[in-house]
């Protein structure tokens, strides 16, 4: 993928899967509930709570494994802040919280250092501050 990145167009949507698939699931849910209350039987209730149930599965079918995108980013930028940081500086890594981890990994290793300092000084408080405070993106084309 040649497409440019930056803090404002990074976001990677899936029509199939944001759009098609949870209109897939709602609708049939509403018509369940919908004929739950227009004819009441534990049968109709049940279909309602299996379309919930189907609901709940496919966004923890996308929430989990963002939560693992997110630990392998923890470590990946971790590595990459000893490998390129000033020795002085690895002793308060611990400090990066994930979310300034994620932020900082479209951040290229001539910033990193400076932008990990404007972290730790308080100055970039979560991962939007940190992407937008990103001077020359490094763009992400494998992420879920």
């Amino acid at each position: 993928m040649s497409e440019t990145q930056s803090a404002s167009s990074h976001a990677k949507m899936v029509p199939m899967y944001h759009y098609l698939t949870f209109v897939c699931v709602l609708l049939p849910t509403v018509y369940f509930a919908v004929q739950a209350v227009r004819d009441f039987s534990v049968g109709a209730v049940m279909m309602v709570v299996f379309g919930v149930g189907v609901i709940l599965s496919t966004l923890f079918a996308r929430i989990f494994p963002l939560g693992v995108q997110d630990r392998v980013i923890r470590l990946e930028e971790r590595i990459r802040m000893e490998r390129v940081l000033p020795a002085e500086m690895h002793g308060r890594l611990g400090d990066v919280s994930t979310s300034h981890l994620i932020g900082l990994r479209f951040a290229p290793d001539d910033e990193l250092a400076d932008l990990v300092q404007r972290i730790l000084d308080g100055e970039l408080s979560d991962r939007k501050s940190v992407k937008q405070a990103i001077r020359s993106w490094r763009a992400d084309h494998q992420r879920i």
